[in-house]
């Protein structure tokens, strides 16, 4: 079956990143993936993906389908440079938004600040309005007043409006209405609506969701259709497929109305990409760590499928804002190559969470920057080779990196350059283990259990210091990681997640009463996937459901297998949940009752993939040709310079071994080997490294 509605050559992928932007295309035809990389373009983004593109050594004309995945929608609510947004709220919540949980998270800081509404209170408007919890209308909507708030909304130069209604999860009548009346009185004014989000309750959650659609929303409408304007100008006649946060594709059109979908595309797309490479490989579970320019990323694979969550926390637990749709789970944190070092008031080191970025970039990019960064000392210590970065392309200025770190750190710190650089990788590895912990141990799981799967541009630089931090023993390099994100996001399908908020006793549980629900919507998302512009193979349909002990305030969701549905079985049911609350918060109670919240469904359109293919056989000891000499590179473990060998990745063929120290090299990224670490490459071309023990 052909994989899209209108048959052509070329599949094109593209993440932008804070430093670079990742292309990578599947050739049909030829059976060849093709990849390119240039620096991220700040002021137009589209021209990095058109640069990528041309370096990939393919078109836009030539292709047939475009998957996106973009941080403009994070960055964007991360950076507070969003839409000028008014909220509209049932009367008599307008506080709602402010008020929150009333998370404590340090009980006795007196400096301690709670969330910050995107929404400052003058522009929050109560609306004369209200339903019953069972969704019967107890006070009509006064639409009047909706249309004086569209004149007072264009009077004031609003943007944007978010509608957040009590109980439209349940009816969402009044929502639609205003829906209506906002296009027909303010047509130029962006209107985000609870119900289209979030189908759950918990107002607060709804709430916040619905605000942010709607504060980045213009820019990322207006950031979507500069792409589509260049697609068809370059001749694009293709299908247009945005990453979403859980890893799923959905159309650019469904983008430029339900942006929030969009906040972790890019690390989603990397979660994709390493579930594909375990399912070639054979392992069932798997870390992924991302590291680029800016962030590390970490999400699991588990038992053959990525950890998903149904809401998060946007911007760390003490001040964040919640945002209550599908989305992988992910950890992250602000350290990556484009970290900036940098001296605290009392003297301390600091690494991150600023970044230099694309422009001006680390110093050593000869670009304008000023502050040394990650790269700059991975340079400094030998890592990088300033002649072979980005396969030559880009010349690295070593002398430059070294004059900014002794006079910004060393100099002030009295130490030399290569202590402080040093230093500043040892803290940058620290800070990056709390992404894995954040997806292993605070969630359950023993991340010594795992192999970590590295990429990014600087994961594989960085993956084995981070390993021994957390206790590792192995890691794997997959093919291409200075790509991979780009790359997952030829493995994603479409994906359609559904939530109905359905609270019953397990034990009173009705299912001829839940069987409807679901229906209702997996009929939405197979609709939705009939509808796409893209031709699925197949389609699959999953449900789960939020449950709670009784007498919890919050739920799990829980995986349930369809069989359980057509049994009518509770038992199974429960069986489920106590596993996964186990799982979750390492305690169960199989004799306790349990309730259900809330009923999920998730539709996937299968869209076929590009095969992943094995590589030549060799002999143990990599070929004279993988050599590519050697360099003193500064290891811990030896306190000092270690003249260190090199091998282009290139070359390398299956069944090659290498002991540490030693270093990898390829177009977009340099793995480290350290001392005592052992590589040997599989069929597939991974780099499989175990950690040997610390010197």
């Amino acid at each position: 079956m052909s994989d899209t509605k209108s048959a052509s050559p070329v599949r094109l992928a593209a993440d932008i990143g804070g430093t670079f932007t990742d292309i990578a295309a599947f050739d049909v035809t030829a059976g060849k993936l093709l990849f390119g990389k240039t620096l991220t373009t700040p002021r137009h983004l589209v021209d990095g993906i058109a640069d990528g593109v041309t370096k990939a050594g393919t078109s836009f004309a030539g292709s047939n389908l475009f998957l996106h995945g973009t941080t403009v929608a994070i960055n964007t609510m991360l950076e507070r440079t969003g839409a000028k947004t008014a909220l509209l709220i049932t009367e008599g919540f307008r506080d709602v938004y402010e008020i929150g949980r009333v998370n404590r998270p340090d009980a006795y800081n007196l400096y301690f600040k709670k969330h910050k509404p995107l929404v400052e209170r003058a522009l929050r408007f109560e609306v004369k309005e209200r339903m019953y919890a069972e969704g019967d209308v107890r006070t009509p909507l006064d639409e009047t007043e909706i249309r004086a708030f569209a004149k007072l909304f264009r009077d004031t130069g609003i943007e944007a409006v978010a509608v957040l209604l009590l109980h439209s999860y349940r009816n969402a009548a009044h929502e639609i209405r205003i829906k209506e009346i906002l296009a027909e009185e303010a047509p130029g004014i962006f209107v985000s609506v609870s119900h289209e989000l979030s189908q759950e309750y918990r107002e607060f959650e709804r709430c916040s969701t619905v605000v942010a659609n709607a504060y980045i929303g213009p820019r990322v409408r207006r950031y979507l259709g500069e792409i589509e304007s260049r697609l068809k100008r370059d001749g694009f006649t293709g299908s247009f497929l945005v990453v979403q946060s859980t890893g799923g594709l959905y159309e650019a059109a469904e983008g430029k109305d339900q942006c929030i979908r969009m906040l972790e595309s890019g690390p989603a797309a990397g979660v994709i990409g390493t579930r594909a490479m375990c399912e070639a490989i054979g392992i069932d579970g798997a870390i992924s760590f991302d590291m680029g320019g800016t962030t590390a990323k970490s999400g699991v694979i588990y038992n053959g499928h990525p950890l998903t969550t149904g809401a998060a926390l946007i911007g760390g637990y003490d001040q964040a804002l919640p945002i209550q749709v599908a989305m992988m789970d992910i950890f992250e944190v602000g350290t990556g190559g484009g970290s900036i070092a940098r001296l605290s008031d009392g003297g301390a080191l600091r690494v991150g969470p600023e970044s230099a970025g694309a422009q001006p970039g680390p110093v050593c990019y000869g670009q304008g920057g000023t502050e040394p960064t990650v790269t700059d000392a991975n340079l400094i210590l030998g890592r990088l080779d300033a002649e072979r970065f980005l396969g030559g392309e880009m010349k690295l200025d070593r002398a430059a990196a070294e004059r900014a770190m002794q006079e910004k750190i060393a100099g002030p710190l009295g130490m030399s350059v290569t202590e402080a650089a040093d230093g500043i990788l040892r803290i940058a590895a620290t800070a990056m283990s709390y992404a894995v912990k954040g997806v292993t141990t605070e969630r359950g799981l023993d991340a010594a259990a795992f192999a970590m799967v590295a990429f990014g541009g600087a994961g594989p630089l960085h993956a084995a210091e981070v390993a021994r931090e957390i206790g590792m023993k192995q890691i794997i390099i997959p093919q291409a990681p200075g790509h991979f994100s780009a790359f997952g996001m030829l493995f994603s399908d479409l994906r359609y997640d559904y939530v109905r908020t359905w609270p019953t006793l397990l034990s009173d549980a009705a299912f001829d009463a839940i069987e409807p629900v679901y229906r209702e919507m997996e009929a939405q998302g197979r609709a939705a996937v009939a509808k796409a512009q893209v031709e699925a193979t197949e389609v699959v349909v999953t449900r789960a459901a939020d449950m709670r002990y009784v007498g919890q305030e919050h739920a799990v969701s829980v995986d349930l297998p369809l069989s359980l549905f057509t049994k009518h079985d509770r038992d199974g049911i429960k069986a489920e949940f106590d596993k996964t609350h186990e799982l979750r918060y390492g305690t169960s109670a199989p004799r306790e009752p349990a309730e259900i919240v809330s009923l999920r469904a998730t539709v996937t359109g299968v869209l076929s993939k590009p095969p992943l293919a094995k590589i030549a056989k060799g002999a143990a000891a990599p070929e004279a040709a993988a050599h590519t000499g050697s360099r003193p590179i500064y290891f811990a473990s030896a306190r000092g310079f270690v003249d260190t060998p090199s091998y282009a990745r290139v070359a390398l063929r299956a069944g090659n071994q290498i002991v540490g120290p030693a270093v990898v090299e390829e177009h977009a990224s340099t793995t480290v080997l350290l001392p005592g670490d052992t590589l040997a490459v599989d069929g597939y071309g991974n780099l499989v490294i175990t950690i040997g023990a610390v010197r």
